[in-house]
Order: C-alpha cells, then structure tokens, then sequence
C-alpha cells in the first residue's frame, strides 16, 4: 500500500457524517469527513499549499494541449496523488491551452478568477455531492470563457452542458474516485465540447498513466489510462 496521510502515511477513513477536527498543520478547527486512520486532519488550505504557482507555470505555457499543461502541473511538489488542487487545475490547464489555440480571454484575471472559483469546491465532493470537482472544474473553465452568470442565457447552458458532458463520462468509468483519471477525462471531454460549441480547437494527446504505482485504489486494466493494459 503507499502513502496517503501526509503527516504519518497512514490510509484515510472517510466518516458517515462531519466531525469538527483540527488541521494538524495550521491549527484550523472546520467540520469534514476525513482524517487518516490515526486521527490526522489537513484542512484543504494546507493541502494545497503552493498552488498559487498555477498561475505562472500557465502563463509562461505557449501549449495548447490541455493534457501537457495538466501533466506539467501534476508533476509539481504541491500536487498529490488526490486532493482538491485537481479542481482548479482542471479548469487552468483549459483556459491555457483555449487561449494558447487563439480563444480571445484575458488569461491572467482569467486564471486568478479559477483559482478563486475552484477553491471553492471542497476535497471529496466525488463521493459525497455526487459532482467530481475535476468535472466541475471543467464547468468553471466554460463558465469564465463565456462570461456566464446566473442571469445569462446561452453562456449559462453551454457551462451547466459542459458540467455535465463531463460528470458523465466520469460517472461511466466508476469508480472509485483517481483525481488523475477524473482530470484526464474531464480535460478530453472539454476539448472536444469547446471545439463543437465554440470552433476552438485546442490540441490533445493520448494519455497513459505512470502514477498509478501511488494510487491504492488504482483500477489497473479496469482504468482506460493504464500503462499496462492489456
């Protein structure tokens, strides 16, 4: 089995409802339902600690090809196997590679404004909301490009279509929840959406996974990513 406590390594434990706990890191008391087996909490704050590189690695990034940018982010010391820092990821690696592909946005508010947006969606909502946050994440990056807000007409569908196009693909692989293989889906799905709706293309590649060594819950030749599949 491999790490997944970053404090001692022990596997999580995920609890039938919310428990106030304390972070071990900064001291922060909030209600979750996860901690490790050994009763450590990190708060998502902590957890992602670092990410606010995204945005340069995005900016100095002259690719568009959504999955290398996401591959270049995943390979940073402050992304782990699973974690929240994948539904802001999803959304920057997007906007990136639409904007690099000749998509008319502002890409440095629009990055800080993911970054903003995808904080906001906790760790675990894959098994508990029901909405991977890659998937959402995959929303938030439509939502920005078009300008939606909840008074929009088509900017507001074509985001809610996005959402869901993505949840969809990741609800049929199953689970349970990989943030790599929830992220390269949602990333696919996206490029695919942005070139029917918005004549956007942006570039994308095969994926094969080379993390799954760090994945205890790896599905192995049940997972469409996996380096050894048949």
């Amino acid at each position: 089995m491999n790490e997944e406590c970053l404090i001692c390594k022990a596997p999580l434990e995920y609890l039938d409802t919310d428990e106030k706990m304390e972070c071990v890191i900064c001291h922060k008391k909030q209600y979750s339902k996860t901690k490790c087996i050994n009763g450590h909490f990190i708060c998502d704050e902590c957890h992602t600690s670092g990410m606010d590189s995204i945005v340069a690695i995005c900016l100095e990034s002259k690719s568009a090809n959504p999955i290398k940018i996401l591959e270049k982010m995943m390979s940073m010391p402050f992304c782990h196997m699973h974690g929240p820092e994948h539904h802001t990821m999803v959304g920057c690696a997007l906007l990136t590679a639409y904007k690099n592909a000749g998509g008319k946005i502002d890409l440095k508010s629009a990055l800080e404004e993911m970054q903003k947006r995808g904080k906001q969606v906790p760790g675990g909502v894959c098994g508990f909301w029901g909405a991977c946050g890659a998937g959402i994440s995959a929303g938030i990056y439509l939502a920005i490009v078009q300008k939606s807000t909840p008074l929009a007409s088509e900017a507001w569908g074509l985001a809610n279509q996005m959402t869901a196009k993505a949840l969809d693909v990741i609800g049929k692989n199953g689970g349970p929840r990989c943030c790599k293989r929830d992220s390269y889906l949602a990333v696919i799905e996206a490029v695919k959406f942005t070139s029917e709706k918005l004549g956007i293309n942006m570039d994308i590649s095969p994926v094969m996974c080379t993390r799954s060594h760090l994945n205890n819950q790896c599905k192995q030749d049940n997972c469409i990513f996996y380096k050894n599949k048949g």
